[in-house]
């Protein structure tokens, strides 16, 4: 046996898949979520797919732990210790016009401000020690955390992105007192970078997120083992690649949105399979929606970010999350029909369910409407109760003096227009015309609400893969590990020494490929790509350069042709350029990958079987449709609207007059029409 798995946990169900390198076929499976105990979730959803953990070859992992503790503020009480004299650089934050305009108010600080501490000593812009480092202030702040029981610790001194001395010194001192089970976190570690209130913040979030994202990979671990594990478990990052877990556990903040990433990385997979280059990945599940781009073929990634308002310094692939999935739940609210954030979960879950939920949410809706079968949900695993679900809706509609089905349309059609609005953020607001983009749908509930969000956008093809109940699972199979290291580079383009640099880039470069290997990359899997952050001279932000090949400092012109290159990046992102305002350089950047074979395929490993031709009353607009509902693995040729498609872990609902077909990779490919 020779087995590939991934598996994502979400807030509902937990989603798993395995290919068989040998014979290409893959498996997917669903289970219920364990909010009481994850790791028993785990190794439920490991058990429907594997019978023996040893035939494991490669082990990848979403994680949702630490984005969940920042969301519901359960981190570990964390000590900030600081430079004298920026004591309030983390609650101050910025305070320039742009942070103004886009947050009239800053979010609560993870470390209030009794808890930051400020140590002596001092280093020059250049990294040059100008005060030694106060050795008894940290020893204080070590009997602090001893006396006050904090859970980790955070260090941020001033211009350590340069030279690290200081705080490398400052978690010598804590390890000596307090041991090495306590989490120090080193600024430049997380992020070494110049702006220390985005630095600060990044070693915050490290902190406060670390020791549940620790203690959770570490019973992953442990438990991994005793079953029988023998390849190390990997883990998704927030960049689109993996890491070891014993990686992750030392940089817990790698894995913020490990979870969601995985459909980004599936939408690149699926447009490498379907020849495309442009595709919105739509992730609809239980709880929450997640949007992404995939732009030429590769994830839509930045350098920097802000999570639930705080800056993060570390390469993450742009999501946009909002409360709206197939748990949402419906209610009145001044005698209007309002839908979510608030979800039911997986516990009690929506009321066809028939585990004690009462209220009504976007599935019980789409039970009422016909859109879903009763009788073979998650193919087959479970039994949904539409008596109870029309109970719920009806329910609701009497408070808002409306007839049952005309809220359960009503309920759907206000979570997709939140859904489809959440895609313009990602778009529309950036200068991107997602009319251009394909509509990938995934999640437990993409597949239902794909083709009503695509009207709303004008987007004319959607893309349903084999298994969307479980693709952001598929997706991590089609990841490779990556490493991303920096190197600060502060140069005038006028004062740009090309020798110079091509020193530091080739030293990144040996950096990135001893970062590869200690993640037990191959030298032959191996491959380093470097790019620069560029910016005009004067301004806060710079633009991230990637450099090829053929862009050696060494040879002539090159700085020309970087400074071209950047104003052509400029003016794609702001619509301008600024021809007369010299260019400075800030950042070299490495990014290393261990690659492993493309084109995990998307066929499932199961035997066709009839169409099943059951016919069911399903509303559209208003109007009742005589609908077949088949099983997706006998779908042929194309299919015409209205349909209902079921599978393992998911439904599709094809409207009135769209036309869908199966390609060769097992995509179900949907012509949207307008509404008729």
């Amino acid at each position: 046996m020779s087995y590939r798995v991934a598996m994502d946990i979400g807030g509902t169900f937990t989603d798993v898949v395995r290919y068989d390198e040998r014979t290409g076929a893959v498996v997917a499976s669903k289970v219920p979520s364990t909010p009481g105990d994850l790791v028993e979730g785990v190794f439920s959803a490991l058990g429907q797919v594997v019978d023996d953990l040893s035939g494991i070859s490669h082990f990848v992992h979403g994680t949702t732990q630490g984005l969940n503790a920042l969301l519901e503020r359960k981190g570990g009480r964390t000590l900030l210790l600081s430079s004298q004299g920026i004591r309030d650089v983390y609650q101050i934050a910025r305070g320039n016009g742009a942070e103004a305009v886009e947050r009239c108010r800053k979010p609560e600080p993870l470390v209030p401000r009794s808890d930051v501490m400020e140590i002596a000593g001092q280093l020059s812009t250049c990294g040059e020690e100008l005060i030694p480092l106060d050795e008894d202030a940290v020893r204080a702040a070590a009997r602090r955390v001893r006396s006050e029981r904090f859970d980790a610790i955070a260090v941020c001194l001033l211009f350590s992105h340069v030279n690290p001395a200081h705080e490398t010194r400052v978690r010598e001192i804590l390890t000596e007192e307090l041991g090495e089970d306590t989490l120090v976190v080193l600024s430049h570690e997380v992020a070494r970078e110049w702006r220390e209130a985005e630095r600060t913040s990044s070693a915050v979030l490290e902190a406060y997120t670390g020791p549940t994202v620790r203690n959770y990979l570490g019973r992953v671990e442990e438990r991994s083992a005793e079953c029988g594990l023998t390849v190390p478990v990997h883990v998704m990052q927030s960049s689109g690649g993996l890491v070891t877990a014993d990686y992750a556990m030392r940089r817990p903040l790698q894995t913020l949105l490990s979870g969601p990433v995985g459909g980004a990385m599936g939408g690149v997979a699926a447009t490498w399979l379907l020849g495309r280059e442009n595709a919105i990945c739509m992730d609809m599940g239980g709880t929450s929606f997640d949007v992404s781009l995939v732009v030429g073929g590769r994830p839509d990634i930045s350098a920097e970010a802000r999570v639930e308002g705080f800056p993060v310094l570390m390469p993450i692939v742009n999501l946009h999350t909002i409360g709206a999935g197939g748990g949402s739940i419906a209610y009145a609210e001044a005698g209007t029909l309002r839908v979510g954030p608030e979800s039911a979960g997986a516990v009690p879950g929506p009321a066809c369910y028939g585990q004690g939920g009462i209220q009504p949410t976007v599935t019980d809706a789409n039970v009422v409407l016909g859109r879903m079968d009763p009788a073979w949900f998650a193919g087959g695993l479970m039994s949904l109760n539409a008596r109870a679900a029309s109970t719920a809706i009806c329910n609701l509609a009497r408070e808002l003096r409306l007839e049952t089905r005309q809220i359960a349309e009503g309920i759907c059609s206000v979570a997709n227009a939140k859904m489809a609005q959440a895609i313009r953020t990602l778009t529309v607001e950036r200068g991107v015309e997602p009319r251009d983009f394909a509509l990938v749908a995934f999640g437990g509930a993409g597949a239902m609400h794909a083709v009503f969000i695509a009207r709303e956008l004008g987007i004319s093809e959607v893309i349903v893969p084999r298994f969307p109940g479980a693709f952001s699972a598929w997706g991590m199979l089609e990841a490779d590990v990556r490493r991303d290291l920096t190197h600060p580079y502060f140069r005038a383009g006028e004062d740009l020494s090309c020798a110079d640099m091509s020193a530091r880039l080739l030293e990144l470069e040996a950096r990135t490929l001893d970062a590869l290997t200690g993640q037990g990359v191959e030298a032959s899997r191996m491959c380093v790509e470097v790019a620069v952050d560029m910016r005009y001279e004067g301004q806060d932000h710079a633009l991230t350069i990637p450099l090829d090949s053929a862009d050696e400092p060494c040879v002539p012109g090159f700085l020309e042709r970087i400074t071209a290159r950047h104003a052509e990046e400029y003016t794609r992102r702001y619509g301008y350029t600024a021809p007369e305002v010299p260019v400075e350089f800030v950042m070299l950047r490495g990014t290393g990958f261990g690659t492993f074979p493309r084109g995990v395929s998307a066929v499932l490993d199961s035997e066709p079987c009839d169409e099943a031709r059951v016919v069911r009353d399903v509303v559209f607009d208003g109007e009742v449709h005589p609908t077949p509902v088949l099983r997706r693995s006998g779908l042929r040729g194309e299919l015409a609207g209205p349909a209902i498609v079921v599978e393992e872990t998911a439904t599709t609902v094809i409207p009135p007059g769209c036309l869908a077909s199966v390609d060769d990779n097992g995509f179900l490919i949907i012509k949207v029409c307008d509404r008729k």
